[in-house]
């Protein structure tokens, strides 16, 4: 690999100086909001399926994600009456 503060000193370029306690960015994973049928109501969880599965036993389904949990919980009230009601896979 190049050595680039050589390469610009060379060419006549100053490189400004990166304090030490300069870290890259991170990125993070968006929460994601599920709601699911599980011991037949309507819970929405940031678990995925695989997590539901285990910790609610069989059956549980996945009807939507959402990345706001406002979002999920409109689409269990249009959809099902709100979070706790009646459901079935």
């Amino acid at each position: 690999m190049r050595n680039v503060p050589a390469i610009a000193a060379a060419i006549g370029l100053s490189i400004p100086a990166i304090p030490a306690f300069v870290q890259p960015a991170v990125s993070y994973e968006v929460e994601k909001y599920t709601v699911y049928c599980a011991d037949e109501r309507i819970e929405i969880s940031f678990w995925d399926l695989a997590q539901m599965i285990v910790r609610r036993g069989n059956p549980v389904c996945a009807f939507a994600t959402y990345t706001s949990y406002s979002d999920a919980i409109t689409f269990a009230q249009k959809n099902f009456g709100g979070e706790g009601s009646d459901c079935w896979c």
